[in-house]
């Protein structure tokens, strides 16, 4: 099973927006997706419409309290998407973690006993701590979101450097497999400028789709709904359309 890590240190680059969106158009072409919220924010969660009144079991029961994937794993209304939902205990993970044991291969663990899904989507949260360090022990894919603006490449360094670290020492089939350009304005210099400078440093590890800056997805996670149900002719919409086309190709082996 294909398991993706979504993740950048820099904050407010498109990482969730791209988890929710890229899930529910796999989900919507056909595929099992299974998304993991592992940032303690849960903005995941809550933009695939679970609320934290209908969470009995979270990741947070999965990393520290010995529950069952089964029991974690929380259907949401869109087709295809499942989710292991984060809530507000799961920032208290990085302290109780450090003294844990096996720390770094528990999300690991727990995924390799989950069946039935053909992608699993992990959506990071903008740090390197021990949560990102679970994620990037239980990935094979990692894709980076890159924001078209003023210190667009800001952290993708020192990530690129835990990175490497990471595939010596837990994870040796770690390595950067996707870079995808976010909050794209054309009429811009800026983003035109970022754009060509992020193709021309990682080359073919970047999506030919580019995701733009576009009102309908900015407002869908107020509403809890993806791009695809809330407004699906929106330019938006249709980038995430073609970035989901391109994760199958790629890893899936299918177009949908």
């Amino acid at each position: 099973m294909i398991t993706l890590a979504m993740t950048n240190q820099k904050g407010g680059v498109g990482k969730t927006t791209s988890c929710v969106n890229l899930a529910s158009e796999l989900g919507n072409s056909g595929y099992n997706v299974l998304v993991v919220d592992i940032d303690p924010q849960g903005n995941c969660t809550s933009g695939l419409g679970v609320e934290a009144s209908q969470i009995e079991n979270s990741l947070y029961d999965l990393l520290l309290d010995d529950a069952e994937i089964s029991e974690v794993i929380t259907p949401t209304s869109w087709k295809g998407v499942s989710v292991i939902p984060a809530t507000i205990d799961l920032a208290g993970a990085e302290v109780e973690l450090a003294s844990a044991i096996s720390r770094e291969t528990r999300l690991s663990r727990a995924l390799d006993k989950s069946s039935g899904f053909d992608i699993t989507i992990i959506d990071c949260p903008p740090s390197l701590g021990i949560l990102t360090i679970n994620a990037l022990v239980a990935a094979n894919k990692l894709v980076i979101p890159i924001q078209c603006e003023y210190y667009a490449l800001e952290g993708v360094g020192q990530l690129t450097r835990t990175v490497k670290l990471l595939k010596d020492f837990l994870n040796p089939s770690l390595s950067v497999d996707g870079v995808l350009l976010t909050m794209y304005d054309p009429r811009t210099n800026l983003s035109n400028e970022v754009l060509e400078e992020v193709r021309n440093q990682f080359g073919e590890l970047v999506f030919e789709s580019v995701i733009p800056r576009n009102v309908k997805l900015a407002e869908a996670p107020s509403f809890s709904t993806p791009i695809t149900y809330y407004e699906p002719h929106c330019s938006g919409a249709k980038a995430y359309k073609e970035f989901a086309r391109e994760v199958a190709v790629k890893w899936l082996n299918t177009a949908p």
